[in-house]
């Protein structure tokens, strides 16, 4: 195995090919590296939190992909052969995972989470947490370089079931009961699971309140995701849930990603509350507990949401850099020197809040959104009344360029460093500081203004390019302009904007 299994890591989870279906990609996330991964967690645990093997309690969860089964009994075979007391979640939600280190009744050593979010159905890969939260990426780079020299033989265990999503669900109810002062008896909600984890949310949570679900689709679980790809991010997933909303007369459409760590919401009139909007929703349900706090989002959020949530919310905003861990650590870094950070979010849907232990739980936003909902139906308003001075840019447009080169890296930091001397020359553009990641830089041309962003992949020799303008013809300019400043540089191929 060696240094082969190292490649599975992506930041701070293991993403990997589980099985054959797709052309050119061949399987790499083996049942044996599964199970070395399983017992190189339960190693790096022990040192972790000071105990012996024998003494660790670990939970095993799982979204609906068909590898899922498989790659999960080899993780807690991998661990029992450690000695450790393995529990089997079964299927399960990525943010339930979580809460089995910390649930009174639970509190297991460790959890993981097997799941590849909304990547197509031959992939898998796993998420790790401690009571303290998700391992970060120096973390996943200690378990695989431990895995990667272990020699470990598939092991007989016995592995308790446990009944976790029953007790989450109910934690859930008793937040949306307590939120309304009642049930949900005058609400018509629109669930869309993607046939991922998310179908309990509909009929453990909601329909044990008097919610109205009978308009809620995809809802069991399907490891080949045969309707849409679970992703809110996702256009005809998006699409979707909208039209199932208006067709049905429904309050609310909630949409989730397959493990549940994120989701968005839809108004009754069939409107996406999603990517700066689902920032500013979230922003905006938190903005009266924590009068002035801070707002961590990714790089890309727009000018127009920066507006919303400084002038029309009060709150601060700081732009950090794309990757939810990245998002939620700053946040946590800034709380513990004393700001107000109260909310970490993605455009993305990861929504991680502070008293949530910064936990990314789409099913807690969509709590959060069904309670505001709820109590602004008793005055004849929906959920949109909390964003209705949000502003739109009026073009949005991202481009992926593809690096060429070997040593890829080094040319994408070339350019980015040739950016910024250029953007400090040329007219009509400024450079926006303080900026965390890439190349911001907002422009003013042929009375057209708005700003884009050059960065580098996380992981891959791609340069992704945002670009944004308040006024139709705007992008057209700027990507004009990018061309001639890209256009003969070695090493990126921009046949994109050909």
């Amino acid at each position: 195995m060696g240094k082969e299994i190292l490649k599975l890591q992506n930041g701070s989870d293991i993403r990997g090919i589980a099985m054959n279906g797709v052309e050119g990609e061949d399987v790499n996330l083996t049942r044996y590296n599964a199970l070395a991964i399983g017992a190189a967690f339960a190693h790096w645990l022990g040192f972790k939190v000071g105990k012996n093997s024998f003494d660790l309690k670990i939970c095993v969860g799982r979204d609906p992909r068909i590898t899922g089964p498989d790659l999960a009994d080899a993780l807690m075979s991998g661990m029992a052969y450690l000695g450790v007391q393995v529990s089997d979640a079964g299927l399960a939600s990525t943010p339930a995972m979580y809460m089995s280190t910390i649930m009174p009744y639970y509190e297991f050593d460790g959890a993981i989470m097997v799941t590849a979010s909304h990547l197509p159905f031959n992939r898998n890969g796993f998420k790790f947490f401690t009571a303290e939260g998700g391992l970060n990426k120096a973390d996943i780079t200690e378990v695989l370089e431990y895995a990667a020299s272990a020699h470990i033989l598939p092991f007989e265990y016995n592995a308790e079931s446990v009944n976790l999503m029953q007790m989450y669900a109910a934690h859930l109810r008793s937040m949306i009961s307590t939120g309304v002062g009642g049930d949900l008896s005058n609400m018509k909600i629109v669930v869309d699971a993607g046939n991922g984890a998310g179908g309990f949310f509909a009929n453990n949570v909601l329909a044990p309140l008097g919610a109205d679900i009978s308009g809620s689709q995809f809802l069991d679980p399907d490891g080949t995701f045969p309707n849409h790809q679970p992703n809110p991010e996702n256009k005809e997933a998006m699409e979707s849930i909208c039209r199932q909303v208006r067709e049905t007369g429904a309050d609310l459409g909630i949409i989730f990603d397959t493990d549940v760590d994120r989701s968005a919401a839809v108004t009754s009139k069939g409107q996406p509350i999603s990517r700066n909007a689902i920032v500013a929703l979230a922003a905006a349900i938190g903005a009266d507990d924590y009068p002035g706090g801070t707002v961590v989002t990714d790089s890309i959020t727009s000018n127009e949401l920066h507006t919303f949530l400084e002038d029309n919310l009060g709150l601060k905003h700081l732009r950090y850099k794309r990757g939810y861990k990245n998002v939620i650590n700053k946040a946590i870094e800034l709380s513990q020197e004393g700001e107000n950070a109260f909310l970490a979010i993605e455009t993305s849907g990861h929504a991680a809040y502070s008293d949530n232990f910064y936990l990314d739980d789409g099913a807690f936003l969509a709590v959060q959104t069904i309670i505001n909902a709820a109590n602004l139906k008793r005055e004849g308003k929906g959920i949109e009344h909390m964003i209705a001075d949000l502003a739109e840019p009026a073009e949005s447009v991202e481009i992926r360029f593809n690096l060429t080169a070997d040593n890829f890296s080094e040319v994408g930091d070339k350019i980015l460093e040739d950016m910024k001397v250029w953007a400090e020359q040329a007219e009509g553009l400024s450079l926006e500081l303080p900026n965390y990641e890439g190349v911001r830089i907002n422009y003013s041309l042929g009375g057209h203004d708005g700003w884009f962003l050059l960065r580098k992949s996380l992981h891959d020799p791609v340069m992704p390019l945002n670009v944004e303008s308040s006024s139709e013809g705007g992008v057209k300019l700027a990507l004009a302009l990018i061309k001639e400043f890209l256009e003969d540089r070695e090493g990126i191929d921009i046949s994109v904007l050909c």
